[in-house]
C-alpha cells in the first residue's frame, strides 16, 4: 500500500526530554493564579501638545490683564478714600487756631452786603423774628440761655461752632450749610436758644423785629448806671406773647402805643457796653462785641388771665 509514495510520517506529539542545563540561572517565580493584579493597568496623563501650551498660556496672560486694572481701580479707591476721610477730619475737627480764625468773620462775610431787607432770623411757632440790623451792619449772631422765663426760639441757619459728630456729618452728607450763621454762647439755667443776641456796632440803626404795638419803655441798668431802654412790642399774630428788644437807645419819636413794622420801622440805635461787660459775642467779632438781645415771653395780660 505503500509503493510509489511519499512516505510521511504520522502527526502524533511526542514528548522532549528534560535536559538539564550546566549553569543555574536565576528565574522569577511564575505568579500564582490565585492571586490576580487587581489594577492591571495605568492611567498616564497625555502630553501636552505645543497647541495646547499656547491655548493655555494666551489664557493666562488674558487672565493678568483683566485683574490688573482691578487691582488698579480697587487701589484707587482706596487711597480716595481715605484722602476724603482724613479731609473730613480735618475740616470738621481741625485745631483751635484754626477754629478761632475762621469765627473772627467780617460782617460782610457773614452776609452778603446789600441794601436793608427783611431776613427771618428766629421763628416761635407762628412768629417769625425778622433780623433788627442791616446786613451790611451785622457782626455776628448768638443764642444763650436766660433764666427769666424767657421762651424758646428756633433758630435759622446753620450754627458756626456746632459739635464734632455734626460738623462730620454735615461735611460728608451736606445740609446745614445755607443762610445765616449763629453761635452757641452757652449761659445759665434754661432753654439754650432763649436769648438771641444781634451783633453791631455802637450806634448801629435797630429795627422792630415783628410787626405790632410797643406797650413798654423800660430802663435798662448795668451796675447802677443806665443803659438805654428795653422795647416790648406786642406782636400782632401773637398778641399773647411779648417781644423784649435791648438794650436800645430809643428812637425820640418812639412812645408806647406806637405801631411798628417788622425790618421797616426804627425803634432806636445799639448801646455800647463794652466798658462796664465782658460780652460773650466779642469771641465771634472782631470789634467788642456789642449786640442788641431779642426775648420772648408770655404777655403778663396773658399771665393774669391764667386760672
Amino acid at each position: 500500500m505503500e509503493d510509489g509514495a511519499l512516505a510521511l510520517d504520522r502527526h502524533e506529539g511526542w514528548e522532549e526530554p528534560q535536559v538539564e542545563p550546566r549553569s543555574s540561572l536565576s528565574q522569577a517565580r511564575a505568579l500564582r493564579p490565585e492571586l490576580p493584579d487587581p489594577d492591571p493597568f495605568v492611567s498616564v496623563r497625555a502630553m501636552a501638545s505645543r497647541a495646547s501650551e499656547q491655548i493655555e498660556a494666551a489664557r493666562r496672560a488674558r487672565r493678568a490683564r483683566s485683574s490688573a486694572p482691578r487691582a488698579r481701580r480697587f487701589a484707587g479707591l482706596v487711597v480716595i478714600a481715605c484722602i476724603v476721610i482724613a479731609t473730613s477730619l480735618v475740616t470738621a475737627f481741625g485745631s483751635s487756631k484754626r477754629a478761632a480764625l475762621s469765627v473772627l468773620t467780617p460782617a460782610s462775610r457773614l452776609v452778603p452786603a446789600s441794601p436793608r431787607r427783611p431776613q427771618i432770623v428766629a421763628v416761635h411757632g407762628s412768629l417769625r423774628i425778622q433780623l433788627p440790623v442791616s446786613q451790611s451792619s451785622l457782626t455776628a449772631i448768638g443764642y444763650h440761655a436766660t433764666g427769666d422765663g424767657a421762651l424758646a426760639l428756633e433758630p435759622v441757619g446753620r450754627r458756626g461752632n456746632e459739635g464734632f459728630l455734626s460738623r462730620v456729618f454735615h461735611r460728608i452728607f451736606g445740609g446745614g450749610h445755607s443762610g445765616l450763621v449763629y453761635y452757641q454762647l452757652g449761659g445759665g439755667p434754661g432753654t439754650p436758644t432763649a436769648s438771641l443776641d444781634v451783633g453791631g456796632a455802637p450806634g448801629t440803626d435797630v429795627y422792630a423785629p415783628v410787626d405790632g404795638t410797643v406797650v413798654g419803655l423800660t430802663d435798662y441798668v448795668v451796675n447802677g448806671q443806665k443803659f438805654g431802654v428795653r422795647i416790648d412790642i406786642q406782636p400782632t399774630s401773637a398778641p399773647s406773647l411779648l417781644v423784649s428788644v435791648s438794650p436800645v437807645q430809643p428812637d425820640p419819636a418812639l412812645t408806647v402805643g406806637a405801631s411798628v413794622a417788622a425790618s421797616s420801622s426804627k425803634i432806636g440805635s445799639i448801646v455800647d457796653l463794652s466798658g462796664v461787660e465782658k460780652l460773650a459775642l466779642a469771641r465771634f467779632t472782631r470789634d467788642s462785641g456789642n449786640h442788641v438781645s431779642i426775648t420772648l415771653r408770655q404777655s403778663p395780660s396773658t399771665q393774669l388771665a391764667l386760672p
